[in-house]
């Protein structure tokens, strides 16, 4: 029988305490709802007493979502769990989450305490979260570096207490998965009470480990898993919840279960890295750009003859239709033979020799292939022109000013016009194309990058845009960023919509 694993996603809290990744509140509860819909157990929705905002946010959230648990981060302090308990008093099921370090670092250097009064504010805080509520949840700060002993003796106390959940975190993300895993054994074998709680893992990844570590724990009897989505968070980020969830799912032999609903996995993905302005890595595991693709021509080939060759995750398990099979110079004829397929093409093994050769010509010359040029490879030529094509651009914003922007776009051969406001001039002249393209489209992913250093760089836009289940990418590079922001999105449009 498999135990259940329950899923605690901080993305509102630790991964949002990341520079520049300050949400308001309505963002926060679009978030939430995400999170609801992708079966999360636990939300940690915020540290009520850092600002009237956050405190706001976990009243608001606690009112928006029904199912997982909602839990306010404090100190071991009484006012940060009053307030805390003030914020939760609209959730169905709320937790207080406090806590305090244990390690030699913080007893001395941060807290300028010792040891024994260290274990007396651990109780005496867990007992005053009690009179609130229920479920309350201690967490042992820098546990990563504690000495188990006294990590032990302070968890026994504060489940006595009536602590429900304990909190392990390698908050320095310095443990090995045996040192972590070997801790969290120590403290199930050496707490006596330690059946009265759930046992949590939070890790941090400073040295690439936090998901790896997490399992460990998981291995070794803990039953709670604190992550966030994309593995946002402090310095080198959190567990990532798309990590240990489809590690979980992907090895059978691994005797738990969760609740995550993983087809909602790349649209949770996807909101968070927008909304929080954190482009995921291309390489990423489970949700970057390339975790499906394909462009090595012996990956290729093995992946057409049977997906599992080179795939230990069917895609559509967390929300992509199939994988991307990337033309390139490293493609074989594998992977040629099957995009021209798609296209109507049935060649023989001597005309995709021929192709093959022409095709590796073209592929040393240009980094993206797209149907066009795969056309032009058969002798299509006359129908070369781009199907969407940027003819004139014209922008206005500034302070005190709603931005504005007028869009002339070539579609088919025939010019046309839009003028649209936005909340910025990018946005304005996005609007201002979704006015000028007759079918439907979502951006899925919107990436800014500078090529030069100066205030003359040279800026390099990349954008993802789905259509009726396709996904195309679109590229464009300008001194002018918004100019370089709508050639990106047209470029896309033309491979896709048209």
């Amino acid at each position: 029988m498999s135990d259940k694993l329950f899923i605690f996603d901080t993305t509102l809290r630790d991964g949002e305490q990341v520079p520049g990744c300050q949400l308001n509140t309505i963002e926060k509860i679009e978030v939430a709802k995400t999170l609801e819909a992708l079966g999360v157990d636990v939300i940690e929705a915020g540290f009520p007493v850092s600002s009237p905002g956050d405190f706001q946010s976990v009243v608001e959230i606690a009112k928006a979502v029904s199912n997982p648990t909602i839990c306010a981060l404090t100190r071991a302090v009484e006012k940060d769990i009053d307030v805390a308990a003030e914020a939760l008093k609209f959730a169905k099921r709320g937790r207080i989450h406090t806590g305090i370090g244990t390690s030699p670092y913080h007893i001395k250097s941060k807290l300028n305490s010792n040891p024994d009064e260290i274990l007396e504010r651990a109780v005496r805080a867990v007992k005053y979260a009690k009179r609130y509520v229920e479920d309350v949840e201690f967490y042992a700060e820098d546990a990563g570096r504690s000495d188990n002993e006294y990590l032990a003796r302070v968890v026994e106390a504060v489940i006595a207490a009536g602590a429900t959940v304990i909190n392990i975190p390698d908050t320095t993300g310095y443990c090995l998965p045996s040192e972590y895993g070997a801790k969290i054994k120590y403290l199930m074998e050496n707490v006596s009470n330690v059946h009265k709680a759930v046992l949590s893992t939070h890790c941090h990844n400073d040295l690439g480990m936090a998901t790896a570590n997490s399992l460990s724990g998981v291995i070794n009897g803990a039953r709670q898993v604190e992550v966030t989505i994309n593995g946002i968070g402090e310095r080198a980020g959190n567990t990532s919840l798309e990590e240990v969830v489809m590690a979980v799912k992907t090895h059978h032999d691994l005797p738990f279960l969760t609740n995550i609903k993983s087809q909602e996995i790349i649209g949770a993905s996807r909101l968070v890295s927008s909304l929080m302005n954190m482009p995921v890595q291309p390489n990423k595991a489970i949700v970057g750009r390339n975790a499906f693709a394909h462009s090595s021509g012996i990956h290729q080939d093995g992946v057409l003859k049977n997906r599992e060759n080179y795939e230990i995750i069917d895609p559509a398990d967390v929300g992509i239709q199939e994988s991307a099979i990337v033309l390139t110079a490293r493609s074989g004829r594998a992977a040629l033979n099957h995009h021209l397929s798609q296209m109507g093409y049935e060649l023989s093994k001597d005309q995709l020799d021929d192709a093959y050769s022409r095709f590796l010509v073209m592929a040393d010359q240009k980094k993206n292939i797209t149907e066009k040029d795969l056309s032009e490879l058969m002798g299509e030529t006359k129908d070369l022109e781009k199907s969407v094509e940027l003819e004139l651009l014209q922008v206005v914003s500034g302070k005190s000013t709603i931005p504005m922007a007028t869009v002339h776009l070539k579609i088919k051969g025939k010019s046309c016009a839009a003028t649209a406001e936005g909340n910025g001039p990018i946005d304005a002249c996005f609007t201002a194309v979704k006015k000028l393209i007759s079918q439907e489209f979502t951006l899925g992913e919107f990436l800014v990058q500078a090529l030069t250093r100066g205030s003359n760089d040279l800026g390099k836009v990349h954008v993802q845009v789905e259509h009726n289940g396709k996904v195309a990418y679109g590229f464009g590079a300008n001194v002018d960023i918004i100019t370089a922001s709508v050639e990106a999105l047209v470029d896309a449009l033309a491979k896709i919509v048209y």
